[in-house]
């Protein structure tokens, strides 16, 4: 059909503060719209409006919008359970609605089947088994933006990854489980809510959805992207402070090493104050973002240059012990890890920088 003029109309406003627009008559009776009937409303990325009826939709077999996106994996038990995570792994990131798992070989599949169910459970938010025979198991995502939004599962993640850390130095001086298994359990928490995240941000970019997911244009995509990746790093780095831990704690359970002096005080309460710092620096990051507040992401730019000295100080009381090597490589662990989340914080204060600064710029006016 050629394009055709319909004019314009008058938007219009209810008592119930909702806007209305009337459709053409014209229109609606070539389609043959009725009472009911659905109409998909699209941004553009011009921030014009598209209206596509369900109705032409389904007879160009463009209408998957009710259709679950449903996948097959045909697996021999054979094969180590970590692959075929891996590839439910990556269909969960697609946006897949129903993974079915199935297995070649029943007589073994028994054991690769709980191992992959225990798996599936703690690293795939919302994922359920809904259905399971001898030889396969299904698994469906019920979870959906609108129950768990973007913004609220980064903030999430970012309460946690920083607890695992903190968690992380208090396991220095006192190595007990509850502390070890705290990390291990937020370790897998941040990643499963990064999952979960870029799922989200890959169906938004292909159903071109920025303004749903609560974002201004189709560029913070990737500033998001980047968010979860920085403290996914964050909790990683927990993780390998606590590994570190746990194969020296080894080492002296074995009596294979033996160390003769404690913890140096000065040194570990020099460290928990400068991590303490990075912490507050990535939190008021985290609230700039969100905020979209271009000034105070700049002033924490500052900030954290003002604490290279406290980082260099720092340094120099580690490099002045005499310390014992192995405890000398743990301490120097916890202090990369505190240095850098003040470098995740300068990095999610540039992305603000960037975010806001067109905004800002547009309502400043020339002289």
């Amino acid at each position: 059909m050629a394009e055709k003029d319909l004019g314009y109309r008058r938007v219009q406003c209810t008592g119930r503060g909702s806007y209305i627009i009337s459709l053409p008559k014209e229109w609606v009776e070539d389609i043959g719209l009725k009472r009911g009937s659905e109409i998909a409303f699209n941004i553009q990325p011009d921030s014009t409006l598209k209206l596509v009826p369900r109705i032409i939709m389904e007879k160009e077999g463009r209408d998957d919008t009710s259709k679950p996106k449903e996948y097959f994996i045909n697996i021999d038990p054979k094969e180590p359970p970590q692959s075929t995570l891996r590839m439910i792994r990556a269909l969960y990131a697609i946006g897949a609605d129903i993974i079915r798992v199935h297995f070649k070989n029943t007589q073994d599949a028994t054991k690769n089947k709980n191992e992959i169910k225990n798996q599936a459970r703690d690293h795939f938010l919302g994922s359920e088994i809904i259905d399971e025979t001898q030889d396969e198991i299904t698994f469906q995502i019920l979870i959906k933006h609108s129950e768990f939004p973007i913004e609220k599962a980064v903030r999430r993640m970012a309460i946690v990854a920083l607890a695992a850390n903190r968690d992380a130095i208090a396991a220095l001086k006192d190595r007990s489980t509850t502390l070890f298994d705290s990390v291990i359990i937020a370790h897998n928490d941040v990643n499963r809510l990064g999952l979960y995240i870029v799922r989200q941000l890959k169906h938004g970019i292909e159903r071109n959805l920025y303004r749903e997911l609560g974002f201004r244009t189709p560029k913070e995509f990737l500033l998001y992207r980047i968010a979860v990746n920085d403290i996914e790093s964050i909790a990683q780095n927990a993780m390998d402070i606590i590994n570190n831990l746990g194969a020296l704690q080894k080492l002296i359970d074995d009596e294979t090493l033996f160390i003769k002096d404690p913890i140096d005080e000065e040194i570990y309460n020099q460290l928990v104050f400068f991590s303490s710092q990075a912490h507050q620096l990535y939190n008021d990051s985290i609230k700039a973002l969100f905020k979209r507040d271009y000034k105070d992401a700049e002033k924490l730019i500052s900030k954290r240059e003002a604490l290279v000295p406290l980082e260099n100080e720092l340094i120099m009381l580690m490099s002045s012990k005499k310390l014992d090597p192995n405890i000398a490589a743990v301490l120097r662990l916890i202090f990369e890890s505190s240095r850098r989340i003040m470098d995740y914080s300068r990095n999610m204060a540039e992305l603000t920088l960037n975010r806001t600064v067109e905004e800002l710029c547009s309502t400043l006016t020339s002289k």
